[in-house]
């Protein structure tokens, strides 16, 4: 397992959102985190590589074990690097170029080779499928480009660190059908390489992309595993009824 869940608990200052999850995330997968609105879903996936505890009184016990090893003992930066996060909304950074803000990360971190920047730039882009259409364009504003582009940047910056987790916060609720599709079939592309938790409200995507899936209630796990048998053959009442439209 590249990601192993023990009893873990979250709250936001007195307000408990995460109680006793236990959830096991293999690695080179997809997991789709599903449930209703306000159900925790947000807030288990930033505890994931430790978010979760920059928002003030926000704490959390338990246990998270990455390849084994507490991540609550591992300093955050270096965590981080290996758990990249994609956020709901594009986040370019405004004032940065396309290829800047590729490479922000590593420039962050110490790297000033020209060469080194601008090949890791080409090879980021290329994985997130944006290489071919803005190449001639790596000098502009990052916001230049359209959402899903602006979405798929944002991904090649998470992946020109090198992490090994890729953490996805409803990448798709601001796309259009047509960038929705892009970004499914770059997630396909991705799991080859990376381990992918993914957040979606949207039931028909969890079931498109990913492998695995976990259906959260009122900060609960109420269920999980392999998508198909979860969606066809759902051991928990509450689950058949969540996926069948009766309340959520």
């Amino acid at each position: 397992m590249k990601i192993q869940i023990e009893k873990l608990n979250a709250w936001y200052g007195d307000h408990k959102v995460v109680s006793h999850i236990d959830l096991q995330v293999s690695e080179k997968s997809v997991t789709a985190i599903i449930g209703p609105s306000g159900c925790g879903k947000s807030t288990l996936v930033r505890c994931l590589n430790r978010m979760h505890e920059i928002t003030p009184k926000a704490h959390v016990d338990g246990k998270i074990l990455l390849d084994g090893q507490d991540i609550f003992k591992e300093d955050p930066v270096r965590l981080r690097r290996r758990v990249g996060m994609i956020f709901q909304k594009p986040n370019p950074f405004p004032t940065m170029s396309i290829a800047d803000n590729v490479t922000a990360g590593l420039r962050l971190n110490g790297t000033r080779d020209r060469g080194r920047l601008e090949e890791v730039a080409m090879e980021s882009l290329k994985r997130a499928a944006l290489w071919d259409e803005v190449k001639e364009h790596l000098h502009e504003s990052g916001l230049s480009l359209s959402g899903g582009q602006q979405q798929r940047l944002c991904i090649a910056r998470a992946l020109a660190v090198n992490p090994e987790v890729l953490l996805m916060d409803e990448p798709c609720s601001a796309l259009d059908p047509i960038s929705t599709a892009r970004v499914e079939e770059l997630i396909h592309e991705l799991k080859n390489k990376y381990t992918i938790v993914i957040v979606t409200h949207n039931m028909q995507q969890a079931a498109r992309v990913s492998d695995y899936t976990a259906f959260l209630y009122m900060g609960e796990l109420v269920e999980w595993g392999k998508t198909g048998d979860l969606f066809t053959n759902p051991k928990e009442k509450r689950t058949e009824d969540y996926i069948t439209g009766r309340f959520g």
